[in-house]
Order: C-alpha cells, then sequence, then structure tokens
C-alpha cells in the first residue's frame, strides 16, 4: 500500500543534511490529514534544495516510491478551489453534506455524553453531601448519647 505526502525539504541542524518533512497526508482525492513531525532523510544524489515542496509517494515502510515538484499540484489546487469565478465542479456536494451530517451526529452524541456525566456527577455529589450531612448528624447524635451516659455515671 503507497500513500502520497506533501512534504518540505528541510535541513537537519544537528547534522547538516538535507531531509524530507512530511507535512500532510492524502486520505482521498480532496482530503488530506496533517502529520506530525515526521522527517525522512534523503539519499546524497537526490538533488534537492532547501524549502523545496515535494509531493513524495511512499510504501508502508515510509521508503520514497516516486518523487515530484508540488509546484504544479498547488498551482492547480489554487486554481481548482481558490481563483475568484473559477466553479468547481469536482467537489461532491451530496458527498460532503453526508460528511457534514456525520460530523453533527458524532459532536451530538458526543454532548450529549457530556451532560449525561455531568448529571452523573452532580447527583454523586448531592448524594456525598447528604451522606457527609448524615454522618454529621449521627455523629452529633452519637456525641450526645455518651455525654448523657457519662452524666447519668457521674
Amino acid at each position: 500500500m503507497t500513500m502520497l505526502y506533501l512534504a518540505e525539504v528541510v535541513k537537519n541542524k544537528e547534522t547538516g543534511k538535507l531531509e524530507l518533512h512530511l507535512l500532510a497526508v492524502e486520505e482521498s482525492r480532496l482530503q488530506w490529514t496533517l502529520c506530525d513531525n515526521k522527517y525522512l532523510p534523503l539519499e546524497k544524489d537526490d538533488n534537492f534544495t532547501e524549502g523545496l515542496l515535494l509531493l513524495v509517494e511512499l510504501n508502508k515502510d515510509y521508503q520514497i516510491l516516486r518523487c515530484q515538484s508540488a509546484r504544479d499540484w498547488v498551482l492547480s489546487i489554487l486554481k481548482e478551489f481558490l481563483v475568484e469565478g473559477h466553479c468547481n465542479h469536482n467537489i461532491n456536494i451530496p458527498e460532503e453534506q453526508a460528511r457534514l451530517e456525520k460530523w453533527r451526529q458524532e459532536l451530538t452524541s458526543q454532548s450529549q455524553d457530556l451532560t449525561r456525566m455531568r448529571l452523573e456527577i452532580e447527583t454523586r455529589r448531592e448524594e456525598l453531601q447528604q451522606l457527609e450531612q448524615s454522618l454529621l448528624w449521627e455523629k452529633e447524635k452519637l456525641k450526645s448519647l455518651l455525654q448523657s451516659q457519662s452524666q447519668s455515671q457521674s
């Protein structure tokens, strides 16, 4: 299985060697996920310059299978999605609406779970307060009883 990454060529501050900093991974055609500080070494014979953006195809072991400049890809994204007056026909509206609805349902469910947990905590807090009050009452009652016994024995 191969994955497509957007990467930047950076210089390792410790070794001075060039590396690929993996910035994002393609999940599907219109969905990318940011990467968390993943770096890959570059071979000595690669002729890359620091700051270059690349599209890199990697296998499951993070070995580079294919590498190309990301310039044309970035320009196509700008043209497709961000250029004023350009109509994007590639976005699947029903699919995006379904995805948004799924997120909304997940957030609603999480909110309901949090509300339920908050109510449970509040109920337990009230029960603890009642127990504490009951213990104080029992303590006073016991103290009173012991005092009365002590006075009757004197």
